[in-house]
C-alpha cells in the first residue's frame, strides 16, 4: 500500500490520553497528531524516538496529523514499526486480491465487515461455491520484548478473546476460520502468544486450534512511502 504522499518525519514528545501524540517537526514546531491505536503500545512510546506522521489536509478535522510509524531499537538494531491499527486490514485486502497469501488463495469473492456470530463482524469473509466459507480475523501486532520475536496481545483483551471464540463456533458449524496476525514491524521472524499478558486469550486460542481454527502470521516491510505484506512468520507452539 503506497501512501498518497510521503510521511513527515519528527520526534516523539509524548503520547497521552490514548488518542493524542505530540510530535516535534524538523523546524522545531510541535504538532498534536491523532493516535489510532487504543492499545498499550508497549515499547513504542520512548520520548525522542524518530516518528513519521501524515497530513490529513482536511480543514474540517480537529487534528490535521496522524501518527503512522515509529523507529524503535532493540539491542543494537533499529526497526520501523507501524502504529496505525487500520493499516493491516488494508494491506491484507491487497494481499488477498493479489493471491499473495497462498493459504487464503483460491476463493471467488471477498467481503469485508460481515456480521456473524453474537453481534460481531468478521474482517474478511472469503467465499467460493466449491468450498466452505472462510472467516478471517486480522490482528495488528507491534509488541516485541525479545529481539526477533513478535507477541500478541500487549495487554489483556476481552474483545480479542471473544473473536477467537466466535471463530471456534464457525468451525463447529462447518466453516473454515483463520486468525491472521500481521506484524507491523520489519525485525521479527517469529511470533508467539503472550500467555503471561493474557492467560484467557491463550486458553481460548489453544482450544480454538484443537477445534480446527487456523493461525497464520505474516510480517510487513514498511517505509515512509509504503507498507506491504512481505513474508510468512513462524508461529511458536502452533
Amino acid at each position: 500500500m503506497k501512501f498518497s504522499s510521503p510521511l513527515i518525519e519528527g520526534r516523539l514528545v509524548s503520547r497521552y490520553k490514548r488518542f493524542f501524540a505530540d510530535i516535534e517537526l524538523a523546524d522545531g514546531t510541535v504538532v498534536t497528531a491523532h493516535c489510532a491505536n487504543t492499545g498499550s503500545m508497549a515499547g513504542l512510546k520512548q520520548v525522542g524516538s524518530r516518528v513519521w506522521i501524515s497530513n490529513a489536509d482536511n480543514p474540517k478535522r480537529k487534528l490535521q496529523y496522524d501518527w503512522r510509524i515509529i523507529e524503535v531499537r532493540q539491542e543494537t538494531k533499529s526497526a520501523l514499526v507501524g502504529v496505525h491499527t487500520a493499516w493491516p486490514n488494508k494491506i491484507v485486502e491487497e494481499a488477498l486480491n493479489s493471491q499473495h497469501i497462498l493459504e487464503l488463495a483460491g476463493y471467488e469473492s471477498l467481503r469485508r465487515e460481515v456480521k456473524y456470530g453474537e453481534n460481531s463482524r468478521i474482517d474478511f469473509l472469503l467465499e467460493d461455491e466449491s468450498k466452505p466459507p472462510c472467516y478471517v480475523e486480522v490482528k495488528s501486532i507491534t509488541f516485541s520484548r525479545e529481539h526477533g520475536l513478535a507477541e500478541f496481545p500487549d495487554s489483556p483483551s476481552v474483545r480479542a478473546t471473544k473473536h477467537v471464540n466466535e471463530l471456534t463456533n464457525m468451525v463447529k458449524g462447518g466453516a473454515r476460520a483463520v486468525m491472521l496476525y500481521v506484524v507491523q514491524r520489519d525485525d521479527c521472524d517469529q511470533f508467539s502468544i503472550a500467555a503471561d499478558v493474557d492467560p484467557k486469550y491463550q486458553e481460548a486460542i489453544v482450544q480454538a486450534h484443537k477445534t480446527g481454527v487456523e493461525s497464520l502470521c505474516y510480517a510487513c516491510t514498511l517505509s515512509p512511502e509504503e507498507i506491504t505484506i512481505s513474508h510468512k512468520v513462524n508461529i511458536l507452539g502452533n
